[in-house]
């Protein structure tokens, strides 16, 4: 397989090409004519509007075929964002793009220098060339969001003059923005697993033993009986309002609403996901929706109920819980909104989520002709100790702030094993999702594959800026 560097290019095949970047982030595209700029805004692919002809957005995946695309396009540039608005790319791993052909054989992939204080970054382009088709490693990075890209390129960000109703939401407003990524829930708005671990400590499996039990809120707004019966009709559990994650979403939304601006972390710094644990709700499962526009939490749902992922949200079967929260911009008269759903942790949740991981973990081996890894207690607790610490001291490092490595931890629990190796991932939505991405780097699926290992541990930790951060340690 061809890897790219900054500024290489590639012809390309005929046909549907996949082009993935596995990780906490967002996938989008603009399809532009030789003059640089989109036709309309049709022509930006992002997860409110994950089609136009010739190209699908499905996750972290597009797919591209040159020859379907609109009259007159002549290339399609492909963006990525944090999953978490506002988050700076250089505080996650590099993004790696991959691309196959349309067999489904790895092409080529390219991961750019590590970006620092972007919040968006060009990865690549596909350009016509004569009658062909090429790809170009790009790597270029904006400090001012999709907004600034979307504006570079020449999509409509203009809101409407008339304020959003839940009948015709504004631009920008009850409707997807450019400028805004995730607005009402986008893409990752449900975390699994998402276990807390700053400010009270929760996700320690000890104190997740004590997590509390489910608790009702007061529901004058009515919001509770619109989600339900949504709930109902598709099939899916109700939920109860629970006033912790009601006081989150109260504080979060007051921090968006003074910024006039949608985001999951506040102009102090301070996640949602961190609100949540210091709020002392202890979940295992998060999701949420940052929205401006609805004028009534019946606009809000039937907003929800419309577009694809805040859908998937409001109808995830894993939540119990929900709070609701609305502020207003007092500059703009702007309504926001934020909306949280839960599933409390609990000691034996959290046991069954870090074996799925080793599950998934041991299919990869036997796909490969090895043999299972054995869960190590010891090895378990330095590593949920590794992630709680990220967690705690916002820092995402295979090395801690005291300068102590995988093998001082592995020791420090009691571990005797002589070969240490370690995989750390952040905002990873599932075990399944985690261990996927680890698969799909090739440091951290050498260690996945790793003949000599013989033992496992798996630690996890919810909070922080990326909202969960995970661990895998190995030893022989």
């Amino acid at each position: 397989m061809n890897e790219l560097t900054q500024g290489g290019n590639l012809p390309l095949p005929g046909g549907t090409l996949t082009l993935r970047v596995a990780g906490p982030f967002d996938v989008s595209a603009l399809i532009t004519d030789e003059s640089g700029k989109v036709g309309g805004d049709a022509d930006f692919v992002f997860y409110n509007q994950p089609t136009a002809p010739g190209a699908r957005l499905r996750g972290d995946t597009l797919t591209v075929d040159p020859g379907r695309l609109r009259a007159g396009a002549a290339r399609v540039t492909i963006a990525v964002s944090p999953a978490a608005p506002g988050t700076p790319l250089g505080r996650l791993p590099a993004p790696t793009l991959q691309v196959t052909d349309p067999g489904g054989r790895p092409l080529t992939r390219f991961t750019p220098p590590r970006p620092q204080r972007e919040t968006v970054l060009l990865l690549a382009e596909l350009y016509r060339r004569g009658t062909g088709w090429k790809l170009r490693a790009l790597g270029q990075g904006y400090a001012d969001g999709l907004a600034g890209v979307a504006r570079d390129f020449g999509v409509d960000l203009a809101e409407d003059s008339t304020p959003g109703t839940a009948s015709a939401p504004a631009r920008g407003a009850g409707a997807a923005k450019p400028g805004t990524p995730r607005s009402p829930g986008a893409a990752g708005s449900t975390m699994t697993p998402r276990t807390p671990g700053a400010v009270t400590g929760v996700g320690n499996p000890a104190t997740a033993a004590r997590a509390p039990g489910p608790r009702s809120a007061p529901d004058p707004t009515g919001f509770l009986a619109l989600a339900n019966s949504a709930r109902t009709d598709a099939g899916r559990p109700p939920v109860s309002l629970d006033p912790r994650l009601t006081s989150a979403a109260q504080a979060h939304v007051a921090g968006m609403a003074a910024a006039g601006q949608l985001g999951a972390e506040s102009r102090d710094g301070v996640s949602v996901y961190q609100r949540v644990v210091q709020a002392g709700y202890s979940y295992l499962t998060i999701g949420e929706h940052l929205v401006s526009g609805p004028r009534s939490p019946a606009g809000f749902v039937e907003y929800c109920l419309r577009t694809e992922q805040p859908r998937r949200t409001l109808l995830e079967r894993a939540f119990t819980h929900a709070g609701l929260a609305q502020a207003v911009d007092p500059r703009s008269g702007d309504i926001y909104w934020t909306a949280l759903w839960a599933r409390p942790l609990t000691a034996g949740n959290l046991a069954r989520t870090a074996e799925e991981v080793v599950e998934s973990t041991n299919a990869e081996r036997a796909r490969a002709g090895l043999r299972a890894l054995a869960v190590d207690p010891l090895l378990a607790a330095a590593a949920q100790a590794h992630s709680t610490d990220m967690v705690a001291r916002a820092f995402y490092s295979h090395t801690s702030p005291d300068g102590s490595q995988p093998w001082d931890r592995a020791a420090a629990a009691g571990s005797r094993r002589r070969t240490i190796g370690e995989n750390i991932a952040c905002g990873q939505r599932s075990p399944a999702q985690v261990v996927e991405g680890w698969m799909n780097s090739p440091g951290h699926r050498a260690n996945i594959l790793k003949p000599d290992f013989t033992h496992i541990g798996i630690g996890f930790a919810g909070g922080g800026q990326m909202g969960t951060y995970w661990t895998q340690l190995f030893g022989a």
